[in-house]
């Protein structure tokens, strides 16, 4: 990843600068989240802005068309410009970039916390705060996922530290210590 984030984090830097000095950084953050999904639920508008085979007028014309009335100015026009550097194809990479950086300055630890189930929110906000106390930071940003293979509980990583306190953990645990 080295590579890639030596062509990523000018981008990035860049559009935080923008959004910082516009005082937008927090609805620009939101931005990014919703973009970052829809563009992880369209594989087809994905392969359309990383094709070689589209021209780049053509990839800015799907821009403005998809993008105009979704999200700010700031936010459409550093789309038109990576059409126009021909770095579009790298946008989720750019934009998974600008939110490491930005959670970096804010010192915003990301969670990823993976559950055999939907979580209520009580138990997201139970999580978050075990989290909290073992990761030693004030502030948490929690992200969610459904796997069920872990049969029930969930797995939570912050960093290097992972908590797994899923069922299917405890049976492979009990597994290893019955054929002992």
């Amino acid at each position: 990843m080295p590579l890639l984030n030596s062509v990523t984090t000018p981008y990035a830097e860049a559009l935080l600068q923008v959004v910082n000095e516009n005082s937008q950084t927090e609805e620009m953050v939101s931005e990014v989240k919703q973009l970052l999904e829809l563009l992880n639920d369209s594989a087809e508008l994905e392969k359309a802005l990383s094709s070689p085979i589209l021209e780049t007028e053509a990839k800015k014309k799907i821009i403005i068309e998809i993008f105009s009335n979704k999200v700010n100015s700031s936010l459409l026009n550093f789309l038109k410009l990576l059409a126009d550097r021909q770095r579009i194809g790298i946008l989720t990479s750019i934009l998974n970039r600008f939110l490491e950086i930005y959670r970096e300055n804010s010192n915003i630890a990301l969670a990823t916390v993976t559950s055999a189930v939907e979580l209520t929110d009580e138990q997201k906000g139970l999580i978050t705060q075990k989290i909290v106390n073992i990761s030693g930071t004030e502030k948490l940003e929690l992200v969610t996922k459904i796997d069920p293979s872990l049969i029930g509980g969930f797995v939570a990583s912050v960093g290097s530290k992972v908590i797994d306190a899923s069922l299917a953990s405890q049976i492979r645990k009990l597994g290893l210590s019955l054929s002992k």
